[in-house]
């Protein structure tokens, strides 16, 4: 069972958080799950259910999901292709999706908040698709760090921030595990106060695009009244990602300079 709000009270089973996700009926969402899980639904669901209210707050926290999807193949050849060894793609449960619904055909990525909890995955598409990356509808990307329950387990003061997933999976690969992903260059006020809360500094490692750049100023400018701030900087238009672990190794760390 999940937690849904259902006239003002919490509760709720499963097959309400399909038929969210799905964007269906609760009969469709019951043969989705029947498809994905396998088990008999039932003949009848009933005729009236209770409306689902879904809170619009953007500070609301994201909810765990009620269950996991199955069947993920971690040793495709599309992580391969993109350096990602099956160790690593096991330690994050990351692979293709065959089953049904708006992640099929896609490479999943599980998302855990702080407390290792199962939110949400994300869906990369693999042949050129639109979009890039999709999401259950309702997901707030700005209330979670990618991986950061992991990284705390790394046990070290300072932790890398990156832009992207693959980029987290690339930068733990390489050897440092404190790594955590903002899901994109904006930068919440409740991602801030989980890095603040848990790391005594902080190397920003983002994109070497321009928005990337520019995000790396307005962040270190907002964290280096209060933690050190280191910041590498890579060539342009390369991501963490496309780095060799060599390569990786090489890169100048700098302190960012802030304007008064």
């Amino acid at each position: 069972m999940y937690r849904a709000a259902r006239h003002g009270r919490l509760g709720g089973h499963v097959i309400d958080l399909v038929a969210i996700m799905e964007g269906c009926s609760l009969r469709q969402a019951g043969l989705r799950l029947q498809d994905w899980f396998g088990g008999n639904v039932p003949a009848s669901l009933p005729a009236q259910p209770r409306p689902i209210a879904v809170e619009s707050s953007v500070t609301q926290p994201n909810r765990p999901l009620g269950f996991a999807l199955q069947g993920i193949d971690t040793c495709h050849r599309y992580l391969t292709q993109r350096g990602i060894s099956p160790s690593t793609a096991q330690w994050f449960g990351v692979g293709m999706y065959h089953g049904a619904g708006f992640l099929a055909g896609r490479c999943v990525i599980p998302i855990r908040d702080e407390k290792s909890r199962l939110v949400a995955y994300a869906g990369r598409a693999v042949n050129g698709d639109k979009p890039k990356y999709r999401f259950p509808a309702g997901f707030r990307k700005s209330q979670v760090l990618f991986n950061l329950d992991r990284a705390m387990q790394a046990d070290g003061p300072n932790v890398i921030v990156v832009e992207g997933f693959f980029d987290v999976l690339k930068v733990h690969q390489a050897g440092h595990p404190a790594v955590v992903a903002l899901m994109g260059s904006s930068f919440s006020q409740r991602q801030s106060e989980l890095l603040l809360s848990r790391f005594a500094s902080v190397t920003l490692m983002l994109d070497g695009d321009q928005p990337g750049r520019r995000a790396a100023e307005v962040i270190a400018a907002l964290l280096t009244p209060k933690v050190p701030v280191n910041q590498v900087d890579l060539p342009n238009r390369v991501q963490p990602d496309q780095l060799s672990r060599q390569k990786s190794l090489s890169l100048s760390v700098r302190r960012p300079r802030i304007s008064d």
